[in-house]
Protein backbone atom coordinates (compact mmCIF):
# COMPACT_ATOMS: atom_id res chain seq x y z
CA UNK A 1 0.00 0.00 0.00
CA UNK A 2 1.03 3.56 -1.05
CA UNK A 3 2.39 5.37 2.52
CA UNK A 4 1.27 9.55 1.13
CA UNK A 5 2.84 10.62 4.84
CA UNK A 6 6.04 8.87 4.36
CA UNK A 7 9.26 10.43 4.09
CA UNK A 8 11.45 9.37 1.19
CA UNK A 9 15.31 9.23 2.84
CA UNK A 10 18.44 9.54 0.40
CA UNK A 11 21.20 8.46 3.07
CA UNK A 12 24.73 8.59 1.51
CA UNK A 13 28.38 7.41 3.11
CA UNK A 14 30.93 10.27 3.04
CA UNK A 15 33.25 10.06 0.18
CA UNK A 16 37.24 8.16 0.60
CA UNK A 17 39.31 9.83 3.02
CA UNK A 18 43.12 8.97 3.39
CA UNK A 19 42.28 6.59 6.39
CA UNK A 20 39.86 4.54 4.32
CA UNK A 21 42.45 3.60 2.07
CA UNK A 22 44.57 2.95 4.87
CA UNK A 23 41.97 1.08 6.75
CA UNK A 24 42.26 2.78 9.75
CA UNK A 25 39.85 3.31 12.43
CA UNK A 26 38.46 7.32 12.20
CA UNK A 27 35.41 7.02 14.55
CA UNK A 28 35.33 10.77 15.60
CA UNK A 29 38.56 12.23 14.51
CA UNK A 30 37.91 14.60 12.03
CA UNK A 31 39.22 13.40 8.88
CA UNK A 32 38.93 15.31 5.59
CA UNK A 33 38.22 13.75 1.96
CA UNK A 34 40.97 13.10 -0.38
CA UNK A 35 40.96 13.89 -4.01
CA UNK A 36 39.09 11.00 -4.79
CA UNK A 37 36.46 11.44 -2.24
CA UNK A 38 36.02 15.23 -3.26
CA UNK A 39 35.52 13.54 -7.09
CA UNK A 40 32.76 11.34 -5.40
CA UNK A 41 31.02 13.90 -3.46
CA UNK A 42 30.68 16.24 -6.75
CA UNK A 43 29.43 12.80 -8.30
CA UNK A 44 27.16 11.83 -5.89
CA UNK A 45 25.66 15.52 -6.34
CA UNK A 46 25.32 15.41 -9.74
CA UNK A 47 23.65 11.95 -9.49
CA UNK A 48 20.90 13.79 -6.92
CA UNK A 49 20.75 17.04 -8.35
CA UNK A 50 17.20 16.47 -10.31
CA UNK A 51 15.44 15.12 -7.13
CA UNK A 52 13.58 17.39 -5.22
CA UNK A 53 15.21 17.07 -1.76
CA UNK A 54 13.21 18.99 1.04
CA UNK A 55 16.10 19.14 3.56
CA UNK A 56 19.86 17.90 3.74
CA UNK A 57 21.18 17.02 7.35
CA UNK A 58 24.52 15.84 7.85
CA UNK A 59 26.96 14.51 10.46
CA UNK A 60 28.91 17.60 11.86
CA UNK A 61 32.75 15.79 10.86
CA UNK A 62 34.22 17.16 7.75
CA UNK A 63 34.29 14.39 6.15
CA UNK A 64 30.59 14.08 6.28
CA UNK A 65 29.88 17.65 5.59
CA UNK A 66 31.82 18.32 2.86
CA UNK A 67 30.47 15.41 1.06
CA UNK A 68 26.62 16.87 2.16
CA UNK A 69 27.95 20.41 0.72
CA UNK A 70 28.48 18.77 -2.78
CA UNK A 71 24.68 17.58 -2.93
CA UNK A 72 23.36 21.09 -1.58
CA UNK A 73 25.38 22.88 -3.91
CA UNK A 74 23.72 20.67 -6.41
CA UNK A 75 20.15 20.60 -5.39
CA UNK A 76 20.03 23.99 -4.21
CA UNK A 77 19.51 24.41 -0.60
CA UNK A 78 21.20 24.78 3.09
CA UNK A 79 22.65 21.55 4.57
CA UNK A 80 21.96 21.20 8.65
CA UNK A 81 24.66 18.99 10.61
CA UNK A 82 23.87 17.06 13.52
CA UNK A 83 25.87 15.17 15.91
CA UNK A 84 23.69 12.75 16.02
CA UNK A 85 24.65 11.58 12.82
CA UNK A 86 28.43 10.82 13.43
CA UNK A 87 30.08 7.77 13.65
CA UNK A 88 30.85 5.53 16.33
CA UNK A 89 32.85 6.72 19.10
CA UNK A 90 35.68 4.15 19.23
CA UNK A 91 37.53 5.64 21.79
CA UNK A 92 41.17 3.91 22.06
CA UNK A 93 40.65 2.25 19.01
CA UNK A 94 40.75 5.60 16.75
CA UNK A 95 43.82 6.45 14.70
CA UNK A 96 44.61 2.90 14.74
CA UNK A 97 44.24 0.06 11.62
CA UNK A 98 42.76 -3.44 12.80
CA UNK A 99 45.86 -5.20 12.94
CA UNK A 100 47.21 -2.32 15.21
CA UNK A 101 44.44 -2.84 17.69
CA UNK A 102 44.61 -6.71 17.30
CA UNK A 103 48.04 -6.82 18.70
CA UNK A 104 47.69 -4.69 21.45
CA UNK A 105 44.13 -5.73 22.68
CA UNK A 106 43.13 -9.50 21.34
CA UNK A 107 40.57 -9.45 24.07
CA UNK A 108 38.63 -6.34 22.61
CA UNK A 109 39.50 -7.39 19.24
CA UNK A 110 37.79 -10.64 19.54
CA UNK A 111 34.57 -8.52 21.17
CA UNK A 112 34.52 -6.38 18.47
CA UNK A 113 35.04 -8.46 15.72
CA UNK A 114 32.07 -10.58 17.29
CA UNK A 115 29.79 -7.56 17.44
CA UNK A 116 29.41 -8.13 21.22
CA UNK A 117 26.50 -5.40 21.81
CA UNK A 118 27.71 -4.78 25.17
CA UNK A 119 31.11 -4.36 24.60
CA UNK A 120 33.02 -0.57 23.91
CA UNK A 121 36.51 0.33 23.13
CA UNK A 122 37.77 2.78 26.27
CA UNK A 123 36.50 5.91 25.69
CA UNK A 124 34.13 5.20 22.93
CA UNK A 125 30.64 3.70 22.38
CA UNK A 126 29.33 0.46 22.84
CA UNK A 127 27.47 -1.09 19.75
CA UNK A 128 23.85 -1.27 21.22
CA UNK A 129 24.68 2.55 22.63
CA UNK A 130 25.56 3.63 18.90
CA UNK A 131 22.93 1.78 17.18
CA UNK A 132 20.16 3.41 19.83
CA UNK A 133 21.69 6.63 19.06
CA UNK A 134 21.74 6.28 15.28
CA UNK A 135 18.14 5.33 14.92
CA UNK A 136 16.86 7.45 17.28
CA UNK A 137 18.67 10.61 15.95
CA UNK A 138 17.27 9.32 12.32
CA UNK A 139 13.70 8.78 13.13
CA UNK A 140 13.53 12.57 14.99
CA UNK A 141 14.99 13.66 11.49
CA UNK A 142 12.45 11.43 9.28
CA UNK A 143 9.34 12.74 11.25
CA UNK A 144 10.14 16.51 10.66
CA UNK A 145 9.41 16.14 6.92
CA UNK A 146 6.24 13.79 5.98
CA UNK A 147 4.98 13.39 2.77
CA UNK A 148 8.64 14.91 1.66
CA UNK A 149 12.21 14.05 0.45
CA UNK A 150 15.01 14.29 2.54
CA UNK A 151 19.39 13.35 2.49
CA UNK A 152 21.12 11.80 5.05
CA UNK A 153 25.23 12.14 4.89
CA UNK A 154 27.01 10.19 7.06
CA UNK A 155 29.00 7.06 7.80
CA UNK A 156 29.82 3.26 7.43
CA UNK A 157 28.82 2.98 10.66
CA UNK A 158 25.76 4.42 10.84
CA UNK A 159 24.31 3.21 7.24
CA UNK A 160 24.83 -0.46 8.92
CA UNK A 161 22.41 0.69 11.52
CA UNK A 162 20.21 2.32 9.40
CA UNK A 163 20.30 -0.88 7.19
CA UNK A 164 19.67 -3.34 9.91
CA UNK A 165 16.81 -1.26 11.50
CA UNK A 166 15.03 -1.13 7.81
CA UNK A 167 15.76 -4.79 7.33
CA UNK A 168 14.66 -5.98 10.64
CA UNK A 169 18.82 -7.36 10.58
CA UNK A 170 20.02 -8.54 14.00
CA UNK A 171 22.59 -6.50 15.59
CA UNK A 172 25.20 -9.29 15.54
CA UNK A 173 24.46 -10.68 12.32
CA UNK A 174 27.45 -10.61 10.28
CA UNK A 175 27.14 -7.91 7.25
CA UNK A 176 26.25 -9.30 4.20
CA UNK A 177 25.88 -5.35 2.21
CA UNK A 178 27.87 -2.56 0.93
CA UNK A 179 28.62 0.22 2.42
CA UNK A 180 30.51 1.94 -0.17
CA UNK A 181 31.56 5.82 -0.14
CA UNK A 182 29.63 7.88 -1.77
CA UNK A 183 27.10 5.70 -2.34
CA UNK A 184 22.82 6.41 -2.28
CA UNK A 185 20.80 4.37 -0.26
CA UNK A 186 16.76 4.55 -0.76
CA UNK A 187 14.36 4.17 2.81
CA UNK A 188 10.76 5.12 3.38
CA UNK A 189 10.12 6.29 6.64
CA UNK A 190 6.63 5.70 8.06
CA UNK A 191 4.90 4.95 11.24
CA UNK A 192 6.05 1.99 11.45
CA UNK A 193 9.75 2.73 11.01
CA UNK A 194 11.79 2.25 8.18
CA UNK A 195 11.76 0.80 5.26
CA UNK A 196 14.22 -0.26 2.59
CA UNK A 197 13.89 0.65 -1.14
CA UNK A 198 17.52 0.18 -2.36
CA UNK A 199 20.84 0.09 -1.29
CA UNK A 200 24.66 0.63 -2.47
CA UNK A 201 23.54 2.50 -5.90
CA UNK A 202 27.52 3.60 -7.14
CA UNK A 203 26.35 3.74 -10.71
CA UNK A 204 27.22 7.54 -10.45
CA UNK A 205 31.03 6.60 -9.56
CA UNK A 206 31.60 3.98 -12.23
CA UNK A 207 34.47 1.75 -11.09
CA UNK A 208 36.28 4.11 -8.55
CA UNK A 209 34.46 3.31 -5.14
CA UNK A 210 35.84 2.44 -2.06
CA UNK A 211 33.98 -0.03 -0.39
CA UNK A 212 34.74 -2.43 2.81
CA UNK A 213 35.20 -5.77 2.11
CA UNK A 214 33.60 -8.49 4.66
CA UNK A 215 36.43 -8.38 6.56
CA UNK A 216 35.82 -4.65 6.62
CA UNK A 217 32.78 -5.69 8.84
CA UNK A 218 35.79 -5.66 11.98
CA UNK A 219 36.59 -1.84 10.70
CA UNK A 220 33.44 -0.77 8.97
CA UNK A 221 32.10 0.91 11.51
CA UNK A 222 34.85 3.42 11.83
CA UNK A 223 34.52 4.54 7.95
Amino acid sequence: MPHPDATRLFVVRHGETAWNVDTRIQGHLDIPLNDTGRWQAQRMGAALADETIHAIYSSDLSRAHETALALGQAVGIAVHTDAGLRERGFGDFQGLTFKEIEARWPDDALRWRKRDPSFGPAGGETLAGFYARVVDTATTLAQRHPGQTIAMVAHGGVLDCLYRAASRVDLQAPRTWQLGNASINRLLFTGEGFILVGWSDTGHLATDVLDESSDGDRIGRAA
